[in-house]
């Protein structure tokens, strides 16, 4: 979902779409501190909604923000070399990264992968 702005309204919208996608059990979110994600009409709008629940990741615990890593790899998928004459790009160009992304999607990894072992092309005896 793309929106003009990060007001509490917007964050609110998405957390009702994300609800009525999901219409059994509870819900978890996990967010860091921005201020639509625990301003007061969100908050109050949370009552109204049991089902979501709020995990806020500790101020200055970077590292535990996933958005963040998603947000690299996203931005050079999506936004990088691009230049946008309206709304409806970025939103288009969102759509078709994310599809993209979530088509080779997999568990995610702390750091870099181990390169694979290689096996020697030629072995060489050498006699005395």
């Amino acid at each position: 979902m793309t929106a003009s702005s990060r007001y509490s309204v917007f964050y609110q919208q998405f957390l009702q779409l994300i609800e009525d996608a999901n219409p059994d059990g509870e819900i978890w979110i996990v967010t860091d501190n921005l201020s639509s994600h625990n301003s007061l009409s969100t908050r109050t709008w949370l009552e109204d909604h049991p089902r979501i629940h709020h995990a806020s990741i500790p101020v200055g615990a970077c590292w535990l923000n996933l958005q963040e890593g998603w947000w690299r790899i996203f931005r050079k998928a999506a936004l990088a070399g691009q230049s946008f004459a309206n709304p409806d790009d970025i939103a288009q160009a969102t759509t078709l990264a994310t599809d993209q992304l979530n088509s080779r999607a997999g568990p995610w990894i702390w750091g870099r992968t181990t390169p694979p072992t290689r096996s020697l092309r030629r072995r060489y005896a050498y006699l005395l």
